[in-house]
Order: C-alpha cells, then structure tokens, then sequence
C-alpha cells in the first residue's frame, strides 16, 4: 500500500509549483504526482538539456504541463528571471518547493573551503534566494495564500559527520522555515519542511556512495522499518503539505524515514568505519565523476 497514491486525482488542480532540481531524482518523483494531481509544475536546473528531457517524458505520462526553466538557484537574479519566466507562462505561483541540493561524503579535513562553499551555495542560498524572490513577489502582489515546501534532513538537528556542509546548510534551511513560519504568516503563506531518510536516487546515491560503498554500507540496516523509502511515499507526503488539506500545517518539520535518526543519529556516521586508503580510492572516483 505504501507505493498507492494518497490524494484525490484533483487535490491541486488550478496549482502552480516551482520545483527547483525538479530535473531528476526526488524532485522529478514529487513533480510527476503534481501534474497527475492538476498541478501546473515548473522545474529547475542548471541543465536545461536535462530539464527538457524531464519536462517532455512527464507531460508525457501525465498529460499536465511542465515547464523547464534553467535556472542557477546560487544566482539570485537569475531566480529572479526564472519567477519572471514562471509568471508570464502562468499568471501567478501558488507554491514553491525548494528542493535543489548538493552533497557529498568526505571527512572534513579534506575538504578545501570552495568544496564547502559550494555545498552551502547550493543548500541554503539557494533556499533563501528563491523563498525571498518569492516572498517578495507574494507580498508585494498581496497573494492571499501561498506555501513553501523545503527538504531538509535529519541531521539538520542531530548533525551527522562527513557531511558537514550539508549538516550546516540544511540546519539553516530548518531555521529559516520554522522563522518565516511565524513572520510571513500574517501575508497568508505556510513554510513546512519534509526531512526524508534513505530514499535511492541514483544520482545522489552515487555521489554519496560511489563505487561499491553502497554494497559495503546497507542504509535499509539501519532503519527499524529494514527498508529504505519509496518515491511515492515521499511524493505522498509533499503533495498533503502543498494542497489545502494540510492548510492548518505551519512551521513544521515531517519526518519520513522508517525511524532511523531515532535508532542512531547522524546518518552517515557509520563512515567512521571507513580506512584512509579507501577515502583516497573514493575521493579519486569523485573527482572523475566531476570531470565527466
């Protein structure tokens, strides 16, 4: 039953949604029952080629309408020509959904000050350049009601090692959400955070656990539930959090991942168990992934 859709075929019909790193992986899962609740979806990257792709497969399989807009959430003016591109199709935005991320394991005295620069970039200025783009237009055009998604992570509140970069950026994406939870309520707008456990994507898993790490380190070991999540599961929860249904839901962080931050905190803390050889081994597959 967990893989079921949850909502009425038309619980966001008329809604329109910004997915940033809508392109691929969890954001393109959330995205496809977007449109197949009614939802108008806009998606964003920095690979338009990619982006397109998606869009065309998902109206595809949906029959909805998603639109690709490259877009570089580190670049505030470029959030901005994005919102503006978003508007001129739809008319207006009734929903944002920040969940552009980047990440990657390395142990912290490895990491150069750019590498950690990039990861808080991406995370949390990226975060606060779209929810304040938006926030602005909805003030300012006195939208009655509005709703921003973040995804964050368990270890936004235990902290975990050798991610540290994302530990730092997604405790202040976690801050800002439960802040403007209170601030902006007043202008009709909800902030709500889904803080998800191990839900595979290739991409990212491959990132965070290249070669055959994954092999090594089973993340469904560590979950009470012995499983990781599914895709739906957490397209489920996002779209409950974005219609009118959760519309009494502000300022709250939801946990989906079967208990495991209850079991053990910091999700990658097991890496403890990694020897420096096999760090070298990883960093170098990292780097050629980068290169490619």
């Amino acid at each position: 039953m967990y893989t079921s859709k949850m909502l009425n075929t038309d619980a966001l019909k008329g809604t329109n949604i910004i997915v940033t790193g809508g392109g691929s992986g969890l954001g393109k899962s959330m995205s496809k029952y977007f449109l197949e609740l009614g939802a108008n979806v806009i998606i964003t990257s920095r690979n338009f080629e990619k982006l397109k792709a998606t869009a065309q497969e998902l109206e595809e399989e949906t029959n909805g309408k998603c639109l690709p807009v490259q877009c570089d959430v580190r670049h505030y003016e470029e959030v901005e020509k994005m919102l503006e591109i978003s508007i001129a199709e739809f008319g207006q935005i009734n929903a944002l959904l920040n969940n552009a991320a980047g990440n990657f394991i390395s142990p912290t005295e490895r990491l150069s000050a750019n590498a950690f620069d990039t990861i808080i970039d991406i995370v949390l200025k990226g975060t606060k350049n779209c929810t304040l783009a938006l926030g602005k237009h909805w003030i300012n055009t006195k939208q009655s009601k509005s709703v921003v998604l973040n995804i964050v992570t368990t270890y936004a509140w235990t902290g975990s090692g050798y991610v540290v970069p994302s530990a730092t950026a997604k405790a202040g994406v976690l801050a800002m959400t439960r802040s403007l939870a209170v601030e902006w309520a007043k202008y009709g707008m909800r902030f709500n955070a889904i803080a998800p456990g191990p839900f595979p994507t290739k991409g990212a898993w491959d990132r965070l656990l290249p070669g055959n790490l994954k092999d090594q380190f089973d993340m469904a070991k560590k979950v009470p539930l012995k499983r990781v999540g599914h895709h739906q599961e957490l397209a489920n929860l996002a779209a409950y959090l974005i219609s009118d249904y959760s519309a009494y839901i502000n300022g709250e962080v939801i946990t989906i991942d079967g208990g495991e931050w209850l079991k053990g905190a910091g999700e990658f803390n097991l890496l403890e168990n990694i020897p420096e050889e096999l760090w070298d081994s990883l960093e170098a597959q990292i780097r050629a992934k980068k290169r490619r």
